[in-house]
This record gives C-alpha cells, structure tokens and sequence, in this order.
C-alpha cells in the first residue's frame, strides 16, 4: 500500500522503477518519439526522465517538406542523459554517423565499395562525405594519374574503397584511384581478348613521347613507336602526331599477360622497299636529302620511306678522318651513287666522293711520271715527307729519295713544316691512292755521270780520303760527289803496310775500282789491286828470270834500261 504522503525515498523508488530498467547509455543510438515542434527544433521523447531538443535541420530534406510530424519515431544519438538545464542531449547528425561507421565497418570487412560524395578540400587531399561518416581522400588517390581540375568531382555520389578504418580516432581513408584502377583493369582485359594482331582500329593519341605516341583504343593504350609512324625517318612523333587526334592504326603484336599492344601506322601503307633492287640499281646516281648526321656517316632519304647511309669513307676521296658534318649539312641536296642494296637487311649503301672525279686519276692525267711538281710540305714522319699536291691530294718523298749520298735520316732534318719544295713525280697507284715522289731526281744521277765517263770498273782513279777507320778508308773520287770505300785488305800488296793509320785525312791516292754495281749503287777501290795491276804490266813489258824479283828489282832494271837507251841516242 503506497503512503498518502511520499516521502523523497518514495518518489526515488518510484522513478527507478519507471526508468531503471532502461538499457540507455550515453553514446549509442537510441529511437524515439517527435512529441512536439518548437520553432526549428523537434522535441524527442527517449523514455527518460526528460525529452531532448534536436534541430529539424538535422533531419534533412524530410523536416524541409515537412513531412515530419509529430508521433514519428526517429532514431537519434544520446550523447548525455540529462544536461545542465536538466534535458537529454541528442543529436540526429551522429546518429546517422554512427549508423554509416556501422556499415562502413561491414563493408571494409568484405573488401566492398562504398558511395561518397567529394565536398571539401584539406591540404594533401580532399574530405568525402559516405552518409554521415566523414573520410579523407588522399590527392595521389583521386584518379590514375594526376588530376588538374577536381571542380567535376566535387558533390557527385561515386564509390570508393575504404583502405583503413579507425573508428577509435574517427579516422576513415578512401580511394577513387582504386576502384578506377579495377574497373578499368576490367575493361582492358575485355577489350584484350578482343583484338587481334592485323586488325585495324581507331584511337585517339593520348600522350606523345621522344620514342612514340600512346594510343586510348577505348579503355586501353596501346604504344605506337615512333619507328612504326610512317616508313620515312621521323624525329620526333610530334611532327606527324598531336595529342587528341583520331587515327588508325594496325594491332601489330598483343600481349593477353601484359596487356601491352602495339600499334602501327605504316603497316597501313604499301611498302616502299618491295622491287628496291630494280628501283636502285647499284652504281645509279640519285638525288636525295640529307636526314641525319652521326658520326660514322649520314643518312639520305632517296624517297619517303628509303633511306641509305653514306658511310664516313665514303664522302671524301681526300678528307679522312673528318666528322661528317663538316662534309654535308642536314636538310642538303646531294647527289650519290649506290653502292650496294640490301632488301632482307633494307639497307642501301650510298657514295658521295664517288659522283667525283678521283682525284688520283685526275692527278696522273696531268702530272704523269717525270714531271716536276711543286707544293708545301705537310708533315714529317720517320719514313719521309708528305708535299700537298694540286687536287687537294698528298705525295710522299721517301728518306731514300732525298739525296743522292748522305743519309735520308739526315738530309731530313733541313725541312720544316710549311716549306714549300720541288719534286719530280715517280709513280701514281690510283687504287691505293698513293702518289711516291723524289728531290733527289732533280739532279742528275752522279752515277749515271760517272758512268759516261771514265769510272768503270777496272779503271784507275784518284780520290781524297775523307774518313780513317779501323776498316779501311772513306775515299771521294775526284771532280765528283761519289764516295767508295777502301777495305783494309786492300791498302798494300804488302800485309805490314796495311795500317789505315798510315794515311791521314786529306790525303789523295790513287786505287782501282774493283767494283761499280749501279744497281746497289756500291763502288769498291784497291790499291793493292793496282800494286799488282802494275807489277803485272811491268813484268810483261821488261820480263823477269827471277821468281823471287820485287816489284824495285822490276822497277830497277826498266829504269837502267832507259838509261841504256838514252846513251846510245846520244852516241
């Protein structure tokens, strides 16, 4: 029986029993009831002790078009129980927060995506708003590649995928880059599996690079090369392509693993290498253009499509190792002969110095052996010196040729660098491109000289020592330039007479050449052969009994004889 004066325990009892079997805590999401509407805010009663006030505009469009009334049961977020003014406090905005966190969670979890709705920018991204959950949208995560203009983006529902969650810190982070990534990943194996190598599509170039052009077939890119733009040489694609240009194109190769296409343009033309055999016959002269420049020659395009290098020694007949642009310049005219074509390789192989005269040939028709040239000395090397020549041609004096009796290595060292000398042409070799000159030629050969006179081999001459050696004597002849050599052995008939030292520098004797070879151009002098020459000759002329008789008891008695003969002319 209840007291008819309730003590403040009573009502106490009495309210716990009203209200303490609720399951009601602060932070979940509890229902109730619209009881009232108080200017712009909806009063709700949760079963409390008191209700609790929640703007209308929480509730979105439905307390716009005032569709809400009173008696509706809505679902709201108690974030306390009772206030400082003694109401429940409740919101409808974290209520649906925490409804999304909850499928949110389910669909992260199953790897599902979600819809949002881009509606604000933060440094290093963008927020999305996925039904009353807020989430970041990192920048790299918005698209595949990178994206200049997000106007289009913003306040549109599209999915995302949620790549982390915690709910802890409130912190959501999505992706748009992904979903993109899948879906497209999605069409491209579609559109894979349909294509095949030979089939001829359309596209638009989507980006141009130094080495060829991507290529949107709808979905997919395929890699047009520059090398397969056209059969003419292309620098660069941009000279033929633009970004956002309709073309077609061949499917050359497929790879259903890799999806990786590639495309070609050329492929849709006639080959212009098919008959390129008839079409440039070897040693025909054509005009073309020069396209390219490298350093081992330049490339000339004969027509579009055909292109044939002229190799760096094949552009000059006299300037060898030049760079070829100091040769021919790119976009020049020039004429060329073919040299050699290759259709399985497609290469043509062209000359420039060939449409030229040799200037080798062109030498040896004006200056032909014999003749004496003139032209400046252009190097020195260990072997002789090279004269430019007229013809921009070089000839070469061998140290052979130099003089007549010193030492090439010697008389060599009188030139210099830019002299300008005489030389008598000795022979021109077209093919090996060699032209062999001589200054020695100039003069008359002392040889020959010497041969139209008296010096002969046998003959009696005198010579001035020029040198003692050891050896023997270096001996000049006389009124001439030739030298000769005098052995030891040949000095005296007389074996203790046959000291070099004996003779001094200067000194003029007379010998017997004993050897005269033109050829080898070598002189051998004796003066024991003359010794004996002359003992023979006196022997024959006044006789001898005597085996053991000297060359004095010879002489002795030739010199009585005279005597003889005198006093009885005199008698």
């Amino acid at each position: 029986m209840t007291a008819l004066n309730p003590s403040t325990e009573d009502f106490a009892a009495l309210l716990d029993e009203t209200y303490g079997g609720s399951e009601m805590q602060e932070g979940t999401v509890v229902k109730g009831t619209v009881i009232a509407f108080e200017k712009d805010l909806a009063v709700i009663d949760v079963g409390l002790k008191v209700e609790g006030r929640v703007p209308l505009k929480e509730f979105g469009a439905k307390s716009r078009d005032g569709e809400m009334k009173i008696g509706d049961v809505v679902e709201v977020y108690l974030e306390r129980v009772e206030n400082a003014l003694g109401e429940a406090v409740l919101s409808r905005d974290k209520a649906r927060r925490e409804e999304s966190w909850i499928r949110l969670e389910v669909s992260f979890e199953k790897g599902e995506k979600v819809t949002g709705q881009i509606f604000n920018q933060v440094k290093g991204g963008f927020t999305v708003d996925l039904d009353g959950a807020v989430a970041f949208l990192p920048r790299s995560q918005v698209d595949i590649r990178p994206v200049r203009d997000v106007g289009p983006l913003m306040h549109t529902p599209q999915p995302f995928q949620i790549l982390k969650m915690d709910k802890r810190r409130g912190n959501i982070v999505v992706s748009r880059r992904v979903v993109l990534e899948e879906t497209r990943a999605e069409q491209r194996s579609e559109l894979v599996q349909s294509l095949e190598e030979g089939q001829v599509v359309e596209g638009v170039v989507k980006n141009i690079t130094d080495y060829g052009a991507f290529v949107d077939l709808g979905g997919i890119d395929g890699l047009l090369h520059v090398t397969d733009i056209a059969w003419r040489r292309i620098n660069h694609p941009s000279e033929v392509l633009s970004i956002g240009q309709t073309v077609k194109v061949q499917i050359i190769r497929v790879n259903q693993e890799t999806h990786r296409i590639s495309l070609g343009m050329k492929q849709l033309e006639a080959d212009p290498w098919e008959g390129i055999e008839a079409k440039y016959p070897v040693s025909a002269r054509f005009t073309g253009r020069v396209t390219n420049i490298t350093d081992y020659g330049a490339f000339v395009e004969l027509e579009p499509g055909i292109e044939g290098l002229i190799h760096v020694s094949e552009m000059s007949w006299t300037k060898k190792n030049i760079h070829p642009g100091k040769i021919v310049a790119t976009s020049q005219e020039v004429e060329v002969m073919v040299l050699e074509v290759d259709p399985v390789k497609r290469r043509i192989s062209l000359g420039l110095k060939q449409t030229l005269q040799n200037p080798w040939d062109a030498f040896a028709e004006k200056f032909p052996a014999g003749t004496v040239v003139e032209g400046e000395v252009k190097n020195k090397t260990e072997f002789g010196l090279f004269i430019g020549l007229d013809g921009d041609v070089d000839g070469m004096v061998h140290l052979s040729d130099l003089d007549w009796n010193r030492p090439g290595e010697v008389v060599i060292e009188e030139f210099k660098k830019g002299d300008v000398v005489k030389a008598q042409v000795l022979d021109v070799d077209v093919d090996k491109e060699r032209i062999s000159l001589g200054i020695k030629q100039l003069e008359g050969d002392p040889f020959d000289t010497a041969a139209a006179g008296e010096v002969r081999k046998g003959a009696v001459v005198t010579c001035e020592i020029v040198e003692v050696k050891d050896t023997g004597l270096e001996v000049k002849l006389a009124d001439s330039d030739l030298t000769a050599f005098i052995r030891r052995a040949d000095l005296s008939r007389e074996r203790t007479e046959q000291r070099p030292e004996r003779f001094s520098v200067g000194q003029k004797v007379d010998a017997r050449i004993t050897q005269f070879d033109k050829k080898t151009r070598r002189i051998s002098l004796s003066i024991k052969a003359l010794e004996i020459a002359e003992e023979k000759e006196a022997v024959a002329q006044y006789g001898s009994t005597d085996a053991g008789a000297s060359l004095g008891d010879i002489l002795g008695a030739a010199l009585k004889a005279q005597q003889d003969t005198g006093e009885e002319d005199e008698e």
